[in-house]
């Protein structure tokens, strides 16, 4: 049996006792959705009276076609294959009914399961395929156990790290500063937009950032963390704290410091933070093997967050089930696109 889900309570409970989640889930993120005109839906699996998973979809209008977009989901209580599929397959016939009312084409979904031969059959077999791009969310990330003391997670950082985090602390001239001021998006927007423009990406528009942190800031669950040498800010970062993990969602800094390691110890004040918050776990954002991939986009920033200790998570590949022939130009499309974007 498939429900609509309209208690935060219901909903964040539940995600609760999954394993695997992040704040993409939250009921928070809906909001945040809801707020940049997008329709979503909370939908939820019940067998035997009991709630079995869930999936928060997101009707997206692009120009290349309407799409329901559901980001590290649908989440599954049980992960095991045939509990899997009977949640998969409830969730999928309610979401096609919805895609048809609305006009979309395809859903794309990147769940956070395990990247295993067993997962992925379960999906081809299912009708899904891999989707040409990633869902605007990682597919792998690098995560921290931050319930070490700070001396134990100071010795298992690498070495290199270690050294750049106290040498900046010994500068005088570096301070970093933590904000809850709606506002201040203006500053990281002013650094982030330096970084794209020294990179060529297209960063977070200005609107994006600042709702985000609005919203989640409400319950106290967004913070700014800011690095400055002497008056000017040189580095930045946006850190959502969900459910017990702190993560690491947006960072910029200018390069004519770089020398200074402000980067590393604004990285090391926000993991105790995260501590001091409860947080059991402190998620770097996004992965991709630095060895394997050196010529990727986050191969470098990649390099920088193992230093600080942790483990990567990877998860199965973003897929896509096609409800329309009108599916295939926009695969080809994104498909060049993402081969143009070195990705």
């Amino acid at each position: 049996m498939i429900k609509n889900i309209t208690e935060k309570a219901e909903w964040e409970n539940f995600l609760d006792q999954c394993r695997e989640k992040s704040f993409l889930n939250s009921w928070s993120w809906g909001e945040f959705q809801e707020s940049r005109g997008f329709t979503i839906w909370r939908l939820g699996f019940q067998s035997n009276s009991q709630l079995q998973a869930v999936a928060l979809a997101v009707k997206i209008k692009a120009r290349r076609g309407t799409f329901l977009l559901i980001q590290h989901g649908p989440n599954v209580l049980e992960n095991s294959t045939q509990k899997l599929r009977l949640a998969m397959e409830s969730i999928m016939a309610e979401l096609a009914a919805i895609a048809k009312k609305e006009g979309a084409i395809f859903i794309r979904i990147n769940p956070l399961w395990e990247r295993s031969g067993e997962n992925n059959e379960l999906l081809e077999t299912m009708g899904f395929r891999l989707s040409p791009m990633h869902a605007n969310a990682y597919e792998a990330t690098w995560r921290l156990d931050i319930s070490l003391s700070e001396e134990d997670l100071l010795k298992g950082m690498r070495k290199t790290t270690r050294y750049l985090i106290k040498q900046a602390q010994k500068n005088s001239d570096i301070a970093i500063i933590k904000s809850e001021r709606l506002q201040d998006a203006d500053i990281f927007e002013k650094l982030s937009r330096e970084v794209a423009t020294r990179q060529k990406f297209s960063p977070f528009s200005r609107r994006f950032t600042k709702k985000e942190f609005e919203i989640f800031s409400r319950d106290g669950q967004a913070l700014w963390f800011f690095g400055k040498i002497k008056e000017e800010y040189a580095a930045a970062a946006l850190v959502i704290f969900w459910r017990g993990t702190a993560y690491y969602h947006q960072a910029a800094s200018l390069a004519k410091y770089a020398k200074l390691s402000i980067p590393y110890l604004l990285q090391w004040e926000a993991v105790k933070e995260a501590k001091k918050r409860g947080c059991r776990w402190y998620d770097f954002w996004g992965y991709t093997d630095p060895k394997a991939n050196p010529d990727h986009p986050w191969a470098g920033p990649t390099l920088f967050k193992m230093g600080f200790g942790g483990q990567k998570s990877e998860y199965v590949l973003t897929r896509d089930y096609p409800l329309s022939l009108f599916y295939w130009p926009v695969y080809f499309f994104e498909k060049i696109r993402k081969a143009k974007r070195n990705l």
